[in-house]
């Protein structure tokens, strides 16, 4: 290790990165740990749909509940925990000063993961709420809400002891996934489990909490992270932030509103489908800007700016399908099918979690002083990461547009329906089993990373990671 390269990590790593070392590393490899495990579950969910016989003498993994329970560990054990973690570093890195109260977010993860576990213990034995998104026994929801309250605390106080007045975009939507999950989570639980609704009333709710924990949420922590990254790696800063308030508020004032586009054909009154179709044309304006402001991510290199280009560019492409599918001509097609399964996923893996793997990428070795130890595992993750999502997102559309071709003719009969998906239900298994496989690494390099920060005995062979542009404040 040269001492050019010793100087340029001493230089980037700072003290608000060295007192949050322990709880962002606990809630990064819990994060990693569930991300493997519900990749496993998917899996065996993707291989149920086209073999009903495996596992159907095993009640703890019929096609049900091991659907529950790979949903549960993704949203609340991977996308929980690695949204923390990435928000939380942000919020101290651009307010300025060391993270406080990092004790409550300690406790705080330790008893989030404990209920996810809780959790899928729940559904397994049969316990779930068959709720989207909200899955887990209706005693396990309380105690997920208070211990994310726990985590956020840190995230709160740093933007309020933020060192200068000014505000940027990387903060607001930061902010606005601390402050509004919390709001959300907690509103859905009341409508959902404990005053239940009558009719239709549990279908909009539903549809509701699952378009607002990606639009308040999920699509928040990953658009902090590609705000801050993009011209912090770059050098360079955002070309059209004038615009990014107006879009941050548009995200956040319509994005709930278009839940009713996966409501299209249900019996559900017909203004709610049309509130979300209307909703869900304005959200463009977010998309645009979004492209605008942080297509720089196309053009850098580095690990870390790749994976927040495929993010970014899954998420205006999610916008776009978003708002084509939910015309009614187009829902006539994909409504109910495997379709809406390829837009979920490229939502929450192609825009989140390819976004947040970016964050890692750039924070971890900030948090650790070392640099990744294996540059064949960078890159052996990117391109599993990449081909998997690609795989699995095609997959699925292909399953679901066919399925709705035949499912408008009403002489074709549902086995042959299920004959004709069945060879894409398979390129989506395997494509699921490769992000398993992508994932694992990341979480056993993650590990070795960690190791190293702890022990300096152990090996990289790789360089003290490069010197990014001291822009602290424009890298929002």
């Amino acid at each position: 290790m040269t001492t050019a390269s010793t100087a340029a990590a001493t230089a980037e790593v700072s003290e608000i990165d060295a007192t949050a070392r322990g709880p962002l590393s606990l809630l990064i490899a819990s994060g990693l740990v569930w991300l493997v495990l519900s990749g496993l579950l998917a899996l065996v969910n993707l291989l149920q749909a086209h073999t009903p016989a495996l596992l159907a003498h095993c009640p703890v993994f019929t096609y049900g509940r091991t659907h529950a329970m790979a949903e549960t560990a993704f949203i609340y054990g991977w996308a929980g925990n690695a949204g923390l973690a990435v928000g939380l570093w942000l919020l101290g890195r651009l307010g300025g000063s060391p993270l406080r109260a990092l004790n409550w977010a300690a406790v705080g993860a330790l008893f989030w993961n404990l209920g996810v576990f809780a959790g899928l213990v729940g559904i397994a034995v049969g316990e779930g709420t068959s709720i989207p998104y909200l899955q887990a026994p209706r005693a396990v929801q309380p105690l997920l809400a208070i211990a994310f309250g726990a985590v956020a605390i840190p995230g709160i106080l740093a933007w309020l002891g933020r060192r200068q007045q000014a505000t940027f975009a990387a903060q607001w939507y930061a902010v606005a996934a601390l402050f509004l999950f919390p709001w959300l989570f907690t509103a859905a639980q009341i409508v959902s489990l404990w005053v239940t609704p009558r009719g239709v009333l549990q279908a909009i709710a539903a549809g509701w909490y699952v378009q607002g924990a990606w639009s308040l949420w999920l699509a928040p922590v990953a658009l902090a992270a590609a705000y801050y990254l993009v011209p912090k790696i770059t050098g360079r800063l955002i070309p059209a932030y004038d615009f990014a308030p107006v879009s941050f508020w548009t995200l956040v004032v319509i994005g709930g509103w278009t839940g009713g586009c996966h409501l299209i054909g249900g019996p559900v009154p017909a203004w709610v489908a049309s509130i979300a179709i209307v909703a869900g044309v304005m959200l463009a304006f977010h998309y645009i800007v979004t492209l605008l402001n942080l297509r720089g991510a196309f053009t850098g290199s580095g690990t870390a700016l790749k994976f927040v280009a495929f993010g970014v560019g899954a998420y205006v492409l999610g916008g776009i399908v978003d708002t084509v599918t939910s015309f009614r001509g187009f829902a006539l097609y994909t409504q109910f099918t495997w379709f809406t399964q390829a837009q979920s996923q490229l939502a929450l893996y192609g825009a989140f979690t390819l976004t947040v793997f970016g964050a890692i990428y750039f924070l971890a070795p900030r948090l650790t002083g070392r640099a990744w130890p294996s540059s064949p595992l960078l890159r052996a993750h990117f391109a599993a990461s990449v081909l998997g999502t690609i795989g699995l997102v095609a997959g699925l559309a292909v399953a679901g547009l066919t399925q709705g071709r035949d499912l408008a003719q009403a002489g074709i009969a549902f086995a042959d329906i299920a004959a004709d998906t069945r060879v894409w239900l398979e390129v989506a298994a395997a494509s699921q089993a490769l992000l398993i496989v992508g994932n694992a690494l990341l979480a056993y390099h993650f590990i070795r990373l960690v190791a190293a920060g702890l022990c300096p005995c152990v090996a990289s062979d790789t360089p003290v990671f490069r010197q990014p542009p001291a822009m602290e404040a424009p890298a929002s």
